[in-house]
């Protein structure tokens, strides 16, 4: 998806579906429980906890009254432009738009986005996202602000009324923090960014289920989160500059511009750094096992399929959007897109584990230098070049175990057939020549230790 098109988005047919629900008041559902009303207690990444960010009081009832007044007058704006504009922003959790948009800044800025990266902004955002709705849960729950459709029986709303309080909104605080991110990130969108912001706290005005004012705290309060995320940024080792040189010899890496040889120095969000779990070197270049694991390489017979699969774990959409798209996929399976706090702390713990899996993978390569199969042995052939970093261990299943461990920790259901693709990128490895075996299994243990820290995290945090 393309950043360009991403206004266009809203414009789409998906308007239909919510002409006949446009100008008729909708009530919540009665005796629905609560969304997450301890939410605002939950473990935090960024902040000291839920309340350091808490904006102050809502409005008064005066001027409650009149945001009223003005919100009675929306019925007749909701045209097919803004019908679209809600149901594009109302389709999952908050946190929702803001992942694909993350995509498309990656296709859009590839010189921003390796892997290394990449992983780092997820990271980012997501934390800043999960913390924000953390911090506005508390906020909600303080001031149980009733939506504008229970305060006034005139306020025609145009999707269902989510059973939380309106203060501040939820759409708006995922929008603060994403767009700040972002626009951190990748600053010559942050205009795009902006705007996006802007029109995703609007649409919940028009829709009729916030206040101007739940939208005006939510933007502040996800850009305070926001600019902790940054903060932290700036701090966490990144703008450091390589100076050393490629180690020569038997059995060593061969290249120029090996990419980001200092990813493994980066500040992690659940290691205590990125040797933590640093596997014990690889099989040296004329061991047996390092032969055994070559003929291996040079023994498989590929197939149309093993192609089809390969070319596929080595695009963007194999390394990212695959694990993002399965996230989305579960949280509407399992009904959670209608709960923004556990849907952004689903977001988050796939970041954090996948970033920090990122960095002990990285630290591992940088440490050994290990060698390509096709620089050891010049008769094999690779499916496609192989990526400018070392061989040992396995991007791959450093990243796509860690991927599959935490989903499967979140959607226990799902967990055997996830961590199937995870293995499944890991084999694709072997299968186009570009890693041993050895390389696949020492990245999938190393993977599985790391979302092992994010998942006991995650079973403490209060959720």
């Amino acid at each position: 998806m393309k950043a360009s098109k991403l206004k266009k988005l809203t414009m789409g047919g998906a308007a239909l579906a919510l002409m006949s629900l446009a100008l008729a008041p909708i009530v919540m559902a009665q005796g629905n429980p609560q969304i997450e009303p301890k939410a605002g207690k939950w473990q935090t990444w960024l902040l000291k906890n839920g309340g350091e960010l808490r904006p102050p009081a809502p409005p008064d009832k005066a001027a409650t009254e009149q945001e009223l007044k003005e919100m009675q007058k929306l019925p007749k704006q909701l045209d097919a432009k803004t019908l679209a504009q809600i149901a594009y922003w109302d389709a999952g959790s908050p946190s929702y738009r803001w992942q694909d948009m993350a995509l498309a800044s990656m296709g859009k800025f590839p010189a921003l986005s390796s892997p290394p990266r990449s992983l780092r902004m997820l990271a980012l955002m997501n934390t800043a996202i999960a913390d924000a709705m953390v911090a506005a849960w508390d906020a909600k729950y303080a001031y149980n602000r009733p939506r504008p459709s229970q305060a006034d029986a005139k306020i025609a709303v145009a999707v269902a009324v989510p059973n939380s309080p309106s203060y501040p909104s939820e759409h708006a605080v995922a929008a603060g923090a994403a767009s700040a991110v972002l626009s951190y990130i990748y600053p010559d969108d942050a205009k795009l960014f902006e705007d996006m912001a802007q029109q995703a706290g609007q649409s919940r005005v028009l829709a009729g289920v916030q206040y101007p004012s739940d939208v005006a705290a939510g933007l502040a309060l996800g850009k305070a989160v926001a600019a902790k995320a940054i903060e932290r940024a700036k701090a966490d080792g990144s703008d450091a500059k390589w100076t050393s040189s490629v180690p020569t010899g038997p059995g060593a890496w061969v290249g120029e511009n090996p990419l980001e040889p200092l990813a493994g120095t980066w500040k992690p969000w659940v290691l205590k750094s990125g040797d933590q779990f640093r596997p014990a070197a690889p099989p040296t270049f004329d061991s047996p096992e390092k032969l055994a694991d070559l003929a291996e390489i040079k023994a498989f017979t590929r197939t149309f399929a093993s192609n089809a699969k390969s070319l596929f774990w080595q695009t963007g959409d194999g390394i990212h959007v695959m694990w993002i798209q399965n996230a989305h996929q579960r949280l509407f399976e399992y009904h959670l897109d209608q709960n923004p706090p556990r849907a952004a702390r689903a977001y988050a713990l796939l970041a954090v584990a996948r970033y920090d899996a990122l960095i002990g993978c990285w630290d591992a390569k940088y440490a050994y230098w290990a060698i390509r199969p096709s620089q050891l042995d010049k008769t094999v052939t690779t499916l496609f070049p192989p990526p400018p970093h070392p061989s040992y261990p396995a991007a791959h299943g450093c990243l796509s175990t860690a991927a599959a461990q935490v989903l499967g920790y979140l959607f226990p259901n799902e967990a055997k057939f996830i961590m199937g693709k995870a293995d499944e990128a890991g084999q694709s490895r072997i299968w186009a020549g570009i890693h041993y075996r050895s390389d696949v299994t020492a990245g999938q243990k190393l993977g599985l230790q790391v979302a092992d820290l994010v998942i006991e995290r995650a079973k403490k945090d209060g959720s």
